[in-house]
């Protein structure tokens, strides 16, 4: 392994199992109206709206939250009202962090600064971080650069921070983290939990592991 000094984080999908979270806001909603959802039906739903959202223009991540959750209940058939759509926004400081996330990161803080790149509000990442038992020294959050991932903006701005310091990504998403990370020469670890594959021709990471704690193996700490 190359040296490093700073690991970054995606937040959501990578430190926080934030398909469980998703899963039971929308299905605890949903019970209010007598509607039965489908883990899979809403995460399938939920990852074309809410990506659809976030290219449109900049909106804060609480407005993407309500926007998106609209559209889910449209496209399932649940006739949300407008004034319930913020459900996503109040579940989310209570989404809880991946078995391996808080072992892993108490290795990694041993010998390497950490850093938070993430497609969030900084005050619904400040709530987050309560589940957390190491400290990050870097945060950019959508709220800051005004974008969101895949585009390009937090990873410049992370580069910028980081000054001198040599910097290494760690993240689930292929789409939100791989690709605009490879693009930029940023090295990154995919954090590959589902078994994605990578399609022929496509960008590769510089590394490739299954969990947190295997991050924190291939990184010697």
């Amino acid at each position: 392994m190359e040296p490093y000094d700073i690991i970054t984080f995606d937040c959501y999908g990578t430190l926080i199992d934030w398909e469980a979270g998703i899963i039971s806001a929308f299905q605890s909603e949903a019970a209010k109206d007598g509607i039965e959802l489908r883990g899979d039906q809403i995460i399938e739903a939920y990852a074309a709206e809410e990506s659809s959202v976030e290219s449109e223009h900049y909106l804060s991540y609480r407005e993407v939250l309500c926007e998106t959750a609209s559209r889910v209940a449209a496209k399932l058939g649940w006739n949300l009202p407008v004034e319930r759509a913020g459900f996503i926004a109040a579940s989310l400081p209570e989404w809880q962090p991946f078995p391996d996330t808080n072992p892993a990161l108490e290795r990694l803080a041993h010998r390497f600064q950490l850093g938070i790149l993430s497609n969030i509000d900084d005050d619904l990442l400040t709530a987050t971080r309560k589940h957390f038992t190491a400290n990050f020294d870097l945060i950019v959050t959508a709220q800051q650069v005004k974008s969101y991932k895949p585009g390009l903006a937090h990873f410049k701005e992370a580069i910028v921070r980081a000054g001198e310091k040599r910097l290494l990504h760690a993240a689930q998403s292929y789409f939100h983290d791989v690709v605009p990370t490879r693009e930029l020469g940023i090295p990154v670890v995919w954090i590959n939990r589902k078994g994605g594959r990578i399609e022929p021709g496509a960008p590769v990471p510089t590394h490739e592991v299954r969990t947190l704690a295997e991050l924190a193996n291939l990184l010697g700490v």
